[in-house]
């Protein structure tokens, strides 16, 4: 009898119902909200969320990620939506995000886990019926089914007192907190590395760490984009004299880490003019992130990745090509 490995990243069909399909859909899930089609990179995201959450004291953040997961990825098979959505792990990603605001923001009741299971499905069809309506501009709706179904949530914890808004911040006007004047290259590490945690809003250097490890295991392109990402996000808001609290947690980062690797690698191809204009993306999400801080700041809700759906659409929609070949089909891919 002939011997054969099992290999995560095969892709044999997620629908057969086999253990090994439903895990490898399940990781490429995680793996998809940083565009990666990688069951190890969604694996070691995992990972970084189980570490920095109970490294955090916040163990029901990772728990909610595990679940939020299961929840979305369960109803797009329950609605019978495209196989090939789903072993893409494309059912997954906003839900992941979901299971990781909602412990977060809110208290941590019964309530509380039935109002995320409500919402992590919700994304899955939400996504779908966004995709249909940002067709004909060939884009898509990325992480934004996770933003606004997130909102809704979090603005109706203000009325429903079954969601306690614990973790929200109280609505007021954005108070500016100055960081030092002097700080260590250790310091910048830590913030550069949080940045690219706070993807998963998770406040740990470690968690990005391993992020960065499981992009490589993908694709050493998107790990060098988000560590670019956060790197020039962290020195605009330094030298723009952002929010210290903001910059010491790393959360002028992560929506431009995203932006970064979804300009630079997945919707142009690289070279030198893409790389340009994936720079400057970087550069205007941090802008939109700290406007959306005062934005939003009277609602007391955070911007969860708002901002880097709003640039990074306004950095497709021109449609541009930057070599001779023709542009991608920005449709085609359906995050």
């Amino acid at each position: 009898m002939k011997k054969t490995n099992f290999r995560i990243d095969d892709a044999p069909c997620a629908s057969c119902g086999s253990v090994e399909g439903v895990l490898r859909t399940l990781l490429r899930g995680a793996g998809q909200v940083m565009f990666q089609n990688s069951a190890w990179c969604g694996m070691l995201f995992l990972i970084g969320i189980f570490w920095g959450a109970f490294a955090g004291g916040t163990p029901a953040v990772a728990w909610g990620a595990l679940f939020g997961l299961l929840v979305s990825t369960g109803t797009g098979r329950l609605l019978r939506l495209p196989d090939e959505e789903g072993r893409q792990g494309l059912w997954g990603f906003n839900g992941v995000l979901v299971g990781c605001a909602f412990p977060t923001f809110l208290g941590t009741t019964i309530w509380m886990w039935l109002a995320l299971v409500l919402c992590a499905a919700l994304t899955t069809w939400v996504r779908t019926g966004l995709n249909n309506v940002m067709a004909p501009w060939k884009v898509n709706s990325m992480t934004f089914p996770f933003v606004c179904c997130t909102w809704v949530f979090l603005l109706a914890a203000r009325a429903l007192h079954g969601l306690p808004p614990s973790g929200m911040a109280a609505p007021t006007i954005h108070e500016h907190l100055t960081v030092a004047a002097g700080f260590s290259f250790g310091e910048l590490l830590v913030w550069w590395l949080k940045g690219i945690a706070q993807v998963f809003l998770i406040d740990s250097w470690v968690t990005g760490l391993l992020f960065l490890v499981g992009l490589a295991a993908s694709s050493w392109r998107a790990a060098l984009w988000a560590a670019i990402g956060s790197a020039l996000a962290l020195f605009l808001a330094l030298v723009f004299g952002a929010s210290g609290a903001g910059i010491a947690h790393g959360l002028y980062g992560f929506s431009p880490v995203l932006t970064a690797i979804a300009l630079a690698t997945v919707f142009y191809r690289p070279c030198l003019r893409s790389a340009v204009w994936a720079l400057l993306g970087i550069a205007v999400t941090l802008f939109v992130q700290a406007g959306m801080n005062i934005l939003l700041a009277p609602f007391g809700l955070a911007t969860l990745t708002a901002p880097f759906c709003i640039a990074t659409w306004l950095f497709l929609l021109p449609r541009l090509r930057f070599d001779e070949r023709p542009a991608p089909d920005h449709s085609d891919w359906n995050e």
